[in-house]
């Protein structure tokens, strides 16, 4: 997205959705490093590693086992390093709560994941000018 080496972090359990969105990001030519988690809580723990480079935008699932998304925004809202990541909801859920709750922790975007593959590719196309053009802080630990 924004520069090949920022990682794009995915949270996400569903596995053909991890697919079809690295399916999406390989046909735009979209060549970061992709780390997947398959709840909040793994990604908590993965942002919290020391070890991995903080991701340069949050792919996330709001549907999620252990910790869904919205618990995992509320955790990523108490710590200031975290919260400065750009994080889009991908999800399947039009519920009017779901986005109220999203955006009120923060996100910078919602997004309802497409049936058809050409609209997902869309949508990916989208979230990436998204990232391509906003000036980000620079995020270290």
């Amino acid at each position: 997205m924004k520069t090949s080496n920022l990682t794009i972090l995915l949270v996400e359990d569903d596995k053909i959705d991890v697919l079809t969105i690295k399916r999406a990001l390989k046909e735009l030519k979209i060549l970061n490093p992709i780390a997947v988690c398959e709840n909040g809580l793994e990604a908590l723990n993965y942002l919290n590693n020391s070890e991995n480079a903080l991701p340069g935008i949050i792919l996330l699932d709001l549907n999620m086992p252990k910790m869904n998304g919205i618990e995992f925004l509320e955790h990523r809202n108490n710590n200031q390093t975290l919260k400065l990541i750009p994080t889009v909801v991908l999800t399947t859920s039009k519920d009017e709560q779901d986005k109220v709750e999203s955006f009120n922790l923060g996100v910078a975007g919602y997004m309802i994941k497409p049936v058809d593959y050409m609209q997902f590719v869309e949508v990916i196309k989208t979230i990436n000018l998204y990232w391509t053009l906003s000036e980000l802080p620079t995020n270290k630990r």
